[in-house]
This record gives structure tokens, C-alpha cells and sequence, in this order.
């Protein structure tokens, strides 16, 4: 089955392109405002008064006003509108998303997305990828080849000051073989996951392995960015201040790295070894309301791995199947299916009333989730 898959690469420009490429952000960002601001004028307009229809304005209205939009790839520019129009269907699908808002240059990411039109974006000798409106190539950091045909490229410059490129191809991808195995998945803070199979992976705390050299690093960036204040210099012009912003930056991005390649690591595990996967609904963003584990629950990223399992499930023709999030799956005795009542977080170990048998809290409910899980994936099968 052919599907869409990214590949992000980091590329090292020069100079020249550098600065290519912050008129690209700086314009994809310009454009994007100047159409959100439109709209919001258009629909003013047509609630005083119904009988005014709203105009769309395109990237093409504001080249006369701006005449340095020409100078960038009009690809990046139409995309822009493209985000704008996705940000609006977004909003109005899940109010929870927000209403579209302004971009900023002070964003950490800037970035901006063209198109593959006839060999327009593509990979030179494995040393070189080549951008539309660049005449000169990038160099770039080819780790892996990408398959399949490039349907487009995004650029972006992080905070760190390092470049990357991300290349969305379209490749066939075969299912895997099945394993004619099922797992239940129990997600933790102390231990990341445990599974049915009785096997624990322990949370590596990514964050808080950092937080001795942040705790360094992050007071000596505040005081330059006071310091440049004092002595009246803007802090985009403040050398030292971004100096230490870059290195602050580039902290954060290697937490970021690490937590990001333990959860391909792990969720690309699951998938090839079992055909069944059972985890919890968990909601996120009401758990984060918890002042007290907020800050631990950011930290083993539970949503983003999530979306790793699912996005790989459907690729590779695997079964995902989520358990609803007031299942009492450490409440339930997976030996007899005793119900013994709600228990608190600092019970680890209980013993069931009714067949003695002793339990660890996770184990037994990522059990109690995988026999859950199977019990629905029948139900639907039998619907």
C-alpha cells in the first residue's frame, strides 16, 4: 500500500542560502498574517452586514504591496494559505485546537514548505539536496535514503541555530508478517510501560538528567537578557544573550532527540513483534491539570507515543485497539475478575480477597487491559 512517509535530514548551508532562507521564513510568515488578518476584517464585514459574501484573498493580492514576496518560491508562499485554510477546518472541527493565531519571529521553529514540481526538490550524489529558487545545492546529512518519490520538502531553523529539511515521500510499504501475538500496554511515570509479558521499561527521565546543566545554563541567559536591556540594546542585536539562547536552545533540543528516538525505538518494537495491541485511552490534557505530576507526565511524552503506535499500526497491519480511560484496570483481579475496589497511587502490591492471588498494580492491570482489549476486538468482529 503506497503511503506518505517524512524523513528529516539536517542540512549545513551557507551563508548566501542562510539568508535565502530567512526571507523565506520571514515572507511564508508575512503572507500567512496578512491572509489571517483579511479574514478576520471579511468576516466582520459580511456579520454587519449577511448579505456581503467573504472573499478569500491568495498570496498573488499582496506581490504588488510587497514586491519583495517575488524574490521566494511562490510554492512556499501558496502553502502558506493552504496552513491557514487547514488551521481554520481545524478549528472549527475540535474548538479545543484555538482560532488560528499570528505568526511570530520570536517562534523557536521557523519553517516553510514547497513542492516537488518535476525534479525540483531532489538529493544530489547522496552529499547535496537541491531546493526550488536556490541555484546553488545544500549540503545535507544523508543518514538513510528515502524511498519512494519526494512530494515535498520543508525547511526549518530551530532555535539551536542548526538547519533541517524534512522530504515527505510516497513509497509502497508491505504489512509485516503476523506474529499471532497480543499485548496489553499499562503506561507509568515511574516505569514508562509495562506489559502484559510482565516486562517493565523503565522511564529514562530525559528532562531531569538535563536539569542540572539547565540549571546552569538557564539563570545565566536570564541575567544577559537583562543585562542587554540595561544597557539598551535590542535582544535580537545582543550577541552574547543569543549566544547563550543558542546553547540553552540546544539543551533542550538534545532532550527532545532523546525522547523522540526511545519512542521509535520502542513503538517500532511493539509493532514488528505482535499483531494485537491493547493500551489505555489515557486523557493527556486533563492529567496535566495535576500540578504535582504535570511536569512528569510532559516528561515520558504518553501522547506522542501513542500516535507513533497507531500511525505504525496502520502502516504495517496491525491492530490497535484503545481501552476506555474509566476501565478499572488496577482494580480488577486478572486471576478471578474480582472487583476489589479503588486503590490509591501508593499502593503497588495488593492481594485479592477472594483467590489470594498477590498482584504488582501494573502488571496486573496491563493484563487486565490486554483481556479487555481482546473482549472488544470480539465484540466488533461479531457486529
Amino acid at each position: 500500500m503506497e503511503r506518505l512517509k517524512a524523513y528529516k535530514f539536517r542540512i549545513y548551508p551557507t551563508e548566501e542560502q542562510e539568508i535565502f532562507f530567512a526571507k523565506s521564513f520571514g515572507c511564508v510568515r508575512k503572507v500567512y498574517n496578512l491572509m489571517l488578518d483579511d479574514r478576520k476584517k471579511a468576516y466582520q464585514e459580511v456579520k454587519n452586514d449577511p448579505s456581503k459574501k467573504m472573499n478569500f484573498p491568495t498570496p498573488a493580492k499582496y506581490k504588488e504591496e510587497f514586491p519583495f514576496l517575488k524574490e521566494v518560491d511562490s510554492l512556499a508562499l501558496a502553502n502558506a494559505q493552504l496552513n491557514l485554510d487547514k488551521a481554520y477546518k481545524n478549528f472549527f472541527r475540535d474548538k479545543s485546537v484555538g482560532f488560528p493565531r499570528f505568526k511570530s519571529k520570536k517562534n523557536p521553529v521557523q519553517s516553510y514548505t514547497t513542492n516537488n514540481q518535476n525534479g525540483t526538490v531532489s538529493l544530489i550524489d547522496h552529499k547535496f539536496v537541491k531546493v526550488p529558487k536556490l541555484k546553488s545545492l545544500i549540503k545535507i546529512k544523508l543518514h538513510r535514503r528515502p524511498k519512494g518519490m519526494i512530494k515535498s520538502a520543508t525547511i526549518s531553523r530551530h532555535s539551536s541555530g542548526k538547519y533541517y529539511i524534512s522530504l515527505l515521500c510516497k513509497e509502497e510499504i508491505s504489512e509485516l508478517p503476523q506474529t499471532n501475538s497480543a499485548i496489553g500496554i499499562d503506561l507509568g511515570i515511574t516505569d514508562f510501560a509495562i506489559f502484559s509479558t510482565v516486562q517493565k521499561i523503565d522511564n529514562n527521565k530525559f528532562t531531569s538528567k538535563m536539569a542540572k546543566k539547565l540549571k546552569h545554563e538557564q539563570p545565566k541567559l536570564s541575567r544577559r537578557a537583562l543585562l542587554a536591556k540595561q544597557r539598551g540594546f535590542n535582544l535580537f542585536e545582543a550577541k552574547n544573550y543569543q549566544k547563550q539562547k543558542r546553547l540553552v536552545a540546544r539543551l533542550h533540543e538534545k532532550v527532545m532527540n532523546q525522547r523522540n528516538d526511545f519512542l521509535n525505538q520502542l513503538s517500532t518494537e511493539m509493532i514488528k513483534n505482535h499483531d494485537i495491541i491493547c493500551i489505555e485511552d489515557l486523557n493527556t490534557k486533563g492529567m496535566l491539570r495535576n500540578h504535582k505530576l504535570a511536569k512528569s507526565i510532559s516528561d515520558v511524552s504518553w501522547s506522542s507515543f501513542v500516535k507513533k503506535l497507531q500511525y505504525k499500526a496502520d502502516w504495517y497491519g496491525r491492530k490497535m485497539i484503545k481501552v476506555d480511560q474509566w476501565f478499572p484496570s488496577s482494580q480488577i483481579c486478572s486471576k478471578c475478575g474480582q472487583k476489589d475496589g479503588k486503590k490509591s497511587l501508593e499502593i503497588r502490591e495488593w492481594t485479592c480477597p477472594l483467590c489470594h492471588a498477590h498482584h504488582d498494580r501494573d502488571i496486573n492491570a496491563s493484563i487486565n487491559i490486554l483481556t479487555e482489549g481482546l473482549r472488544i476486538k470480539s465484540l466488533t468482529e461479531i457486529t
